[in-house]
C-alpha cells in the first residue's frame, strides 16, 4: 500500500517508516520537523519528510493517491498535553480527525490511529482492564486521546475502517530519542549519574511496549484482513509487560552496573496507575507478538547511551525532552505560540 505516515520523523516514526517499508508499503512521510536535531548519535537520523507540513495545514491534494494512514503525529505526552490544553485538542484532536475526513475523500480505505492505554487513567491495581473497560482520562493528553478515538469510530464506513492502537507506554532505542518516557529516562539517569532517580514513590502500575514493537503492531494492523479490525481498538502491548515502576528501577540497576535507586525530592505518588488486559490483540492478530521486554530494552538502552557518550549535561539538556524542545524554540523565537515555525509565519504574512 502507499501510506501516509504522520510524526515520520519522531520517536516512533523514525522506527515505524523502516519496518513499513520492509513489508513492501510505499512511504510518504508528513513532519513538521520540531524535532530536527534532536537525534541519538552515532545512529543514523531519519530521512527528511517528503511533506515537511504542519498536520493543521493538510490539504487533500497531499493525501493523493494514498490507500492507508498510519497516524502517530501529536503532542505526545502529559506534560506536553498540560503546557497548553487547547493546542493539545486542536493538534491531537481537531487536525487529527479533519486528517481522516480528508483521507477518507480521498479513497484510502485505512486509518492506524495512535491511541493510548494512558486513557484508562487511575484504574488502580486489582484487576487487568481490557478494552471495554471505562475510559478515565487525568491529562488533556489521555483526554485528547479519547475525543479522537470516539469522533474517527464516527467516520468508519463501508469503504473506511479507522482502527485504533492503544500503545501502552513506549521505550527503547530511536534514532530520535525521547528521555520524557519512564524506562529511557531511568536508564540515561543510572548512565548519567548512577542514580535510577525516581520521580514518583514507584508504586503506580504502568504497561510498556518497545517502539519496534509499537511499528510492528501499526504493520499488523494495516495488513489485517479488514473485517478483524474494522472500527476496532486493541490494547497493544505484551500480557508480560505490566510493571511496578519501583520494579523497572530495579531493573535499571542490575543492568547498569555501580548504579543505585534514589528518589527525587518531593517524590510522592502517580495517580496514572493501570495494569492492562492485552488478550484481545494476541486473538484477534496473532501475527504479532511483542519480541521485547524492559530487561533486554534497558540493555539495548545502556549500551546506546555508553556509545553516544551520555554524561548529565546531555541528560539535562533539551535535545531529548520534548517539552523542553519546544521551550528552547519558543524562547529563540523560531516558533509562535500556536507552535508553528516563524518563518513560515513570517513568509505567510509577506505573501
Amino acid at each position: 500500500m502507499r501510506v501516509l505516515l504522520t510524526g515520520c520523523s519522531g520517536y516512533v516514526g523514525s522506527v515505524a517508516r523502516d519496518v513499513l517499508e520492509a513489508g513492501g508499503h510505499e512511504v510518504v512521510g508528513l513532519d513538521t520537523a520540531l524535532y530536527d536535531g534532536c537525534d541519538l548519535e552515532p545512529l543514523t537520523p531519519p530521512p527528511p519528510p517528503e511533506l515537511r507540513l504542519d498536520l493543521r495545514d493538510v490539504q487533500l491534494a497531499d493525501l493523493e493517491g494514498t490507500d492507508a494512514v498510519v497516524h502517530l503525529a501529536a503532542l505526545s505526552n502529559d506534560p506536553l498535553g498540560e503546557f497548553d490544553e487547547k493546542l493539545t485538542y486542536a493538534i491531537n484532536h481537531e487536525a487529527g480527525v479533519r486528517l481522516a475526513e480528508l483521507a477518507r475523500a480521498a479513497g484510502a480505505t485505512r486509518f492506524v490511529f495512535a491511541s493510548s492505554c494512558s486513557m484508562y487513567g487511575a484504574a488502580g491495581s486489582s484487576e487487568l482492564v481490557d478494552e471495554t473497560a471505562p475510559l478515565a482520562p487525568l491529562t488533556a493528553y489521555a483526554a485528547s486521546k479519547v475525543r479522537s478515538e470516539e469522533s474517527l469510530a464516527r467516520l468508519a464506513s463501508d469503504d473506511f475502517s479507522p482502527i485504533f492502537l492503544r500503545f501502552a507506554t513506549a521505550y527503547g532505542v530511536s534514532p530520535r530519542l525521547r528521555l520524557d518516557i519512564v524506562l529511557n529516562n531511568l536508564v540515561g539517569s543510572a548512565i548519567a549519574s548512577g542514580e535510577v532517580r525516581l520521580q514518583s514513590d514507584g508504586m503506580a502500575w504502568r504497561p510498556l511496549i518497545h517502539v519496534e514493537d509499537m511499528a510492528r503492531a501499526c504493520r499488523a494492523a494495516l495488513e489485517a484482513p479488514r473485517e478483524l479490525v474494522h472500527g476496532e481498538a486493541f490494547n497493544t502491548g505484551s500480557p508480560e509487560a505490566n510493571y511496578l515502576i519501583r520494579d523497572l528501577a530495579e531493573i535499571v540497576a542490575e543492568v547498569v552496573d555501580g548504579s543505585n535507586v534514589s528518589f527525587a525530592e518531593g517524590a510522592g505518588t502517580d495517580p496514572r496507575s493501570y495494569m492492562v488486559d492485552f488478550s484481545k490483540i494476541s486473538s484477534v492478530l496473532p501475527s504479532f507478538r511483542c519480541e521485547w521486554d524492559a530487561r533486554r530494552g534497558a540493555e539495548s538502552l545502556a549500551s546506546a547511551y555508553r556509545a553516544a557518550s551520555m554524561d548529565e549535561t546531555l541528560f539535562a539538556g533539551d535535545r531529548f525532552t520534548r517539552l523542553s524542545r519546544l521551550r528552547t524554540l519558543l524562547a529563540a523565537g523560531r516558533l509562535d505560540g500556536e507552535l508553528r515555525w516563524q518563518e513560515q509565519v513570517l513568509a505567510s504574512s509577506a505573501a
